[in-house]
Parts: C-alpha cells; sequence; structure tokens
C-alpha cells in the first residue's frame, strides 16, 4: 500500500469550485493521498481536464453552489457511491471576489458575491451534512484574510469571508455533538485565477461607472491596484493551501484557522495588536490614499 492510500484510505472528499486555482490543487492533492475526490466543477471541460490530471479515483461533479437543484444532484451521486460509509470530508472552496468602491458596486453584483461566497456554501453544507454525520467527518471551509482584515475597494469580498467566519464558528459549535470538526483555511495572496477574474470585473465596474464617481476615487483606486499587483508577484503556489486543508482532514486534532502564507499572517498579528485607527493610518500611508 502506498503512503497516499494510508493517509486517504478511499474516504470521499467532495471539494466545491475545483475547476482551477486552490480548487484543482486540493482535489489533485487529496486524489494523491488516496482519497476518493469529487471535485465540484461548473463545465463538463473543466471536469474532463481535471480529471486528465488526476487518478482514477478522481470524479468530476457538476456542481453550481447557486443552483438547489445541482446541489440536490450531487448529494444524490455521492450518496449513491459511499452509501452507509458516508461522506468523509466536504471543502467550501467556491467563490468570486467582487470589487470596486462600495459607492459604485451594482446591488446585483453584491448579491452574486453573498449568493456565491457564503449563501451558496450554508446551501452545500446543509445539503452533505447528512453524509458528514454518518461519517464522523469534516468540514473545510474556504476563507480568506480578507475576512479578518478589510482594505477598500475589496468591502463586497471581504464581506463575504468575514460572514463566512461566522458561519463556521457557529457550525462548529453545532456539530462537535457528532464529533464533526469544521475548520476554516485562511489564505494570503495566492496565485489563482481568481484575481485575474475580479481584475477584469472590475475594469467593467470602472468603465460602468459614472465619471464623477471615477474622479472621485481615482486615488484609492490607483493605490489598490499598485499594492495588489505588487502582492500578485509576491504571491504563492496554490499547493500551499491544499497542505493546509489536508492537515484539516487528517490531524487527530485539526486547528480552527489555518493562516497561509507570510502576508496572511502578518495581517493577521497587526489586526490582533493594533487598534483600527492606527490600521486606518497605517493602510492609508501604504496604499497612499487621499487624505
Amino acid at each position: 500500500m502506498s503512503v497516499g492510500m494510508s493517509v486517504g484510505n478511499g474516504r470521499a472528499v467532495v471539494i466545491t469550485g475545483a475547476s482551477t486555482g486552490i480548487g484543482a490543487a486540493c482535489a489533485l492533492h487529496l486524489d494523491r493521498l488516496g482519497f476518493l475526490v469529487f471535485a465540484g466543477v461548473r463545465k463538463v471541460q473543466d471536469g474532463e481536464a481535471l480529471q486528465r490530471q488526476g487518478g482514477n479515483r478522481l470524479v468530476p461533479l457538476i456542481l453550481d453552489v447557486t443552483d438547489a437543484a445541482s446541489i440536490q444532484q450531487s448529494r444524490t451521486i455521492v450518496s449513491e457511491r459511499v452509501g452507509n460509509h458516508g461522506l468523509f470530508g466536504l471543502v467550501n472552496n467556491a467563490g468570486i471576489a467582487v470589487v470596486g468602491p462600495l459607492e459604485a458596486v451594482p446591488i446585483p453584483d453584491l448579491r452574486r458575491q453573498l449568493e456565491i461566497n457564503l449563501i451558496g456554501q450554508v446551501a452545500v453544507i446543509q445539503a452533505f451534512l447528512p453524509l458528514i454525520r454518518k461519517a464522523r467527518g469534516r468540514i473545510v471551509n474556504m476563507g480568506s484574510i480578507a475576512g479578518r482584515a478589510a482594505m477598500p475597494l475589496m468591502g463586497p469580498y471581504s464581506a463575504s469571508k468575514f460572514a463566512l467566519e461566522a458561519i463556521t464558528d457557529a457550525l462548529r459549535l453545532e456539530v462537535r455533538q457528532w464529533g464533526i470538526e469544521v475548520s476554516i483555511v485562511e489564505p494570503g495572496a495566492i496565485a489563482t485565477p481568481i484575481w485575474d477574474k475580479s481584475g477584469k470585473g472590475a475594469t467593467d465596474l470602472e468603465a460602468a461607472t459614472t465619471p464623477e464617481l471615477r474622479a472621485l476615487y481615482a486615488g484609492v483606486i490607483a493605490g489598490v491596484k499598485k499594492v495588489v499587483g505588487e502582492a500578485a508577484k509576491r504571491a504563492i503556489a496554490p499547493d500551499a493551501v491544499a497542505q493546509a486543508v489536508e492537515h484539516a482532514l487528517t490531524a487527530a486534532r485539526p486547528k480552527t484557522r489555518y493562516l497561509v502564507g507570510a502576508d496572511a499572517k502578518f495581517r493577521a498579528l497587526m489586526v490582533k495588536l493594533l487598534p483600527d485607527r492606527a490600521l486606518d493610518k497605517i493602510l492609508s500611508w501604504v496604499l497612499k490614499l487621499p487624505q
């Protein structure tokens, strides 16, 4: 028996948002460890591409976290496959990033941000929790350092991740009676396509914003773009997040929170030690925000 099989031992795990980035890295990593991985994707071709990189235990699952029928169909497929063994792990990774000044963000975009990053996570948890209870399994939510420390223009995304922190804390207490562990992973800058997508979204939003609003927030936008661009150059590979997810799923006593990346740990420490006004001054200086 390989080392991978001794770790995963064929136990079933569902991962949402596994088409690219962190989700794909987690799916492939857990597949190599010997888990039976149900990789949630929205397009058939994405599932096929992922399966070509993985082994026979990687099963693409067409799963849209905003579609109740899709969630129920996925639950049925997984339930039929795992039977009485239940589901050992659920990794809630699906997410998007809506960015822009809160004054300018279209309300439908804000609703979509929360629908995918928060409400969709709860909907998936509700669907799969009975299967997790059978296996005394584990739930891992994919948060972000933005769920502890907000930045200008990142209000919608940060709001969804702050809320996911609360959901994680409440759920952890609710399900501990059945021996179910719940953790949240809080990455910093990770090299994934989500920021390319959000950058395009920000450009589209900027183009759709009135000239008056663009002028009002020009200084903020310029400062944040520069800092985010520099952070992207230092972004670490998503494999680091996959290793944190592995620990959350396999450790005898998993952490409740996993900070991933030096920048995430530094920002978390700043939030813990400094008062809000001091943090505001530091961020304003770093981002060169208008005063």
